[in-house]
């Protein structure tokens, strides 16, 4: 095993933490905070802080793509984690002193967004770069290591941090992760001279976006331009959306809805990469003979992951509404404080049921290698990564069915135990490791090596595009014409929404079913 690796593990517990740590105290915080005291209490202020949440998640995995594009192109991985996570630091220590001040607060999680956004796709490439085909079946072992580090940091931040925010206010709150993402920083420098440095690709005539651009610019003797008229229509699509919101900003265009920059800016971005990215594919073979074949086949690969991708994104839609829409069900609940087997002691808000994800995922992983996996080989059946991520998103759908049933109970007005709260998060967390976990060592083995970086951070923009459509349906349902239906069907808001989403994974999970059976696997480790 490198020896290396101790400083990246460290390094992603502490990040985790500062990181877990203030995003699972944001939505309590805001609910309760000077920031939205314009608001009456009740559903609008929870509805704008699951807005603000959202909104910073998006950046979170927004911000992957500039850093793995300064990473692959300019910089390399190591200096622009550390970079970045000076930044991210900086994020931190403007939450902590502008808890009563909007611009400053406000400020304070964009920078976060950026600093985290930025070294997420690199650290677990960063990591993978340390392994060659000489010990590459250990990879598998320390992504697995890895992604449990990353629920060690996250189970302590999430028991914790509430309990900061109730007894130490949030200038405590927020200042300790800060100090958490300052030793991240601290432990990721002192192992700078024994990582494996993989050098950018600078000016890479065949990179990606070159190849690209060669298949779509390329004729063909008696052929159109077919694909190109599909990316140029894109391109259109995204600039008239993106003007759109310009114009009903300054109540030019009143007849459109009014999205804001963030729905609209996601939409625009989500139409440039599907329609350019099902142009190349129209052209690609064009792009044969001006660029090496081995360089159109990693491109044709990339564009087979994207679609991956895509179908995942309705599993990050429920996943990342358990620190928002669930943290505010479980504010309904009642804490069963007078149960002799409750840890009263240390459980004392709603927010630290958040800590069951972590603790869940360091018991599941082991559980699933050492039990699962091999009792489903013995019956016959391999889990393959894509199977394993299919089950995944079919299992969190299941899990919002259970948590839509607990909606039910307390809209009919029985007191309902916070403690009952537990099997959806069992249920979503099994869902997490069949997709999460397994993700990160697809999406690194499957990419090829001058494009490691980018495609990780394809893979975390997964979740931005998750937190859009979270977006799009609680800006859908506030219209009288939709809540009028929704009262119809007999339903709270709450309730059908839940409902709503577990149906959005199913039909996902069926869908990505139906393209993995025709998926090609690669093997894109580097050569000792």
């Amino acid at each position: 095993m490198p020896r290396q690796i101790s400083y990246i593990i460290g390094n992603e517990a502490c990040e985790r933490f500062s990181f877990y740590g203030m995003r699972n105290i944001l939505v309590p915080f805001l609910i309760s905070s000077v920031l939205l005291a314009y608001l009456p209490e009740g559903p609008q202020r929870d509805g704008a802080a699951k807005d603000i949440f959202h909104m910073f998640v998006i950046g979170v995995y927004f911000f992957p793509l500039l850093g793995g594009w300064l990473s692959d192109r300019f910089f390399g991985k190591y200096h622009t984690i550390l970079w970045f996570s000076l930044v991210y630091c900086a994020g931190h220590a403007c939450l902590a002193m502008f808890e009563d001040n909007a611009t400053g607060f406000y400020t304070g999680l964009f920078l976060i967004a950026l600093g985290s956004g930025g070294i997420k796709p690199l650290v677990v490439s960063f990591c993978g770069d340390q392994f060659d085909q000489s010990n590459k079946s250990k990879a598998k072992l320390v992504f697995d290591a890895f992604y449990w580090i990353i629920n060690f940091g996250s189970f302590f931040a999430s028991l914790l941090a509430p309990l900061f925010l109730r007894h130490w206010g949030p200038a405590v709150a927020f200042g300790i992760p800060g100090v958490l993402m300052f030793i991240a920083t601290f432990v990721f420098w002192l192992g700078r001279r024994h990582y494996v440095n993989v050098p950018p690709s600078r000016n890479d005539p065949h990179a990606f976006l070159e190849v690209v651009k060669t298949a779509l610019r390329a004729h063909a003797p008696g052929e159109g331009r077919p694909g190109r008229a599909v990316a140029v229509a894109g391109l259109v699509v995204a600039a008239a959306l993106l003007l759109l919101w310009a114009l009903s900003l300054g109540g030019l265009a009143p007849w459109w809805p009014d999205f804001g920059f963030v729905i609209s800016a996601c939409l625009a971005l989500g139409v440039v990469i599907a329609s350019v990215g099902w142009g190349a594919s129209m052209q690609l073979e064009r792009a044969r003979g001006a660029h090496p074949d081995a360089a159109v086949d990693g491109v044709r690969a990339v564009l087979r992951i994207l679609i991956v991708f895509a179908l995942v994104t309705p599993f990050w839609s429920l996943f990342d509404q358990k620190a928002s829409t669930w943290i505010i069900q479980g504010r309904e609940m009642v804490i069963p404080h007078a149960s002799a087997w409750w840890p009263s002691w240390l459980v004392k808000d709603a927010a630290q049921m958040q800590a069951l994800n972590p603790l869940l995922v360091m018991l599941l992983i082991p559980f699933n290698n050492l039990l699962l996996y091999p009792a489903l080989r013995r019956l016959g059946w391999e889990p393959t990564a894509l199977r394993r991520m299919g089950w995944g998103i079919a299992i969190s759908g299941v899990s919002w069915i259970v948590a839509g049933m607990l909606q039910l109970w307390l809209d009919g007005g029985a007191e309902v135990s916070l403690s009952w709260q537990a099997l959806p998060y069992l249920l979503l967390t099994f869902g997490e490791v069949l997709v999460s976990a397994t993700a990160l060592e697809f999406a690194y083995s499957q990419a090829p090596h001058a494009m490691k970086g980018v495609i990780m951070a394809f893979w975390y923009l997964t979740s931005t595009f998750g937190s859009l459509w979270v977006l799009l349906t609680n800006f859908g349902v506030r219209n009288e014409a939709v809540l009028g239906r929704i009262a119809g069907t007999g339903l709270s808001e709450n309730a059908f929404l839940m409902f709503f989403f577990a149906g959005f994974a199913f039909v996902a999970a069926l869908a990505f079913a139906a393209y993995a059976r025709r998926y090609p696997m690669q093997d894109n480790y580097r050569v000792a």
